[in-house]
């Protein structure tokens, strides 16, 4: 187990690779407690030390303290600790103690961003947004069903409505390329084929 190489990343801590293999990153504090030096061998025991119990602990004090400031999702969480070099076990072993403390929930996160944007969203940029945080398409949809429920309609003509009003849309004066041009924003936004060409005529 050969230290191969140790790269600083901040003014404070630095990345190192055992044998040519990234491993973990460590204050420089640390270095010189642990004795770690670029091109020596690495003690098996300081090794599992490090991997078993400081950065599992420290990890888990970071994620607290992100969760501290705003909700994440387990896959935004796990981002930001792989993002701060921490090995994969360590990372398991945060995203266990949130979990069980319920700190992350990723159904509630869902519901809770459902309930607060249902109303300025389509149901298919609800669906993009929560996707690109992790959420899985199964449990976005049974999270709006629950939600918005039969209400879907109401909604999708209400925020129709807002868009005509706020371009001033009028069908009397716009021309035909102006009202495709909106039609085909309004397809992209998610709304229903149905829905916009009635609203679309009967403005």
């Amino acid at each position: 187990m050969t230290v191969t190489k140790i790269e600083e990343v901040t003014k404070a801590k630095c990345r190192i690779e055992i044998d040519q293999e990234f491993a973990f990153v460590l204050y420089k504090g640390e270095l010189r407690m642990y004795h770690i030096r670029e091109g020596e061998e690495l003690d098996p025991a300081i090794y599992e030390e490090i991997v078993g119990k400081l950065l599992p602990k420290r990890a888990t004090m970071r994620a607290m303290n992100l969760l501290k400031s705003r909700p994440y999702t387990e896959y935004q969480l796990r981002q930001k600790l792989s993002m701060g070099g921490y090995p994969q076990d360590a990372q398991e072993e945060a995203i266990s103690y949130v979990k069980s403390y319920h700190y992350i929930d990723d159904r509630q996160y869902a519901m809770d961003y459902i309930e607060y944007h249902q109303e300025s969203k389509t149901k298919q940029k609800l669906l993009q947004s929560l996707m690109s945080k992790g959420l899985s398409k199964e449990l976005i949809l049974e999270c709006f069903d629950e939600i918005v429920g039969d209400r879907k309609k109401e909604l999708e003509e209400e925020q129709i409505l807002k868009i005509l009003r706020k371009k001033n849309y009028d069908p009397e004066q716009w021309t035909f390329e102006e009202k495709q041009r909106l039609m085909a924003s309004l397809y992209r936004k998610g709304f229903s084929s149905e829905l916009i060409h009635v609203h679309f005529y009967l403005t």
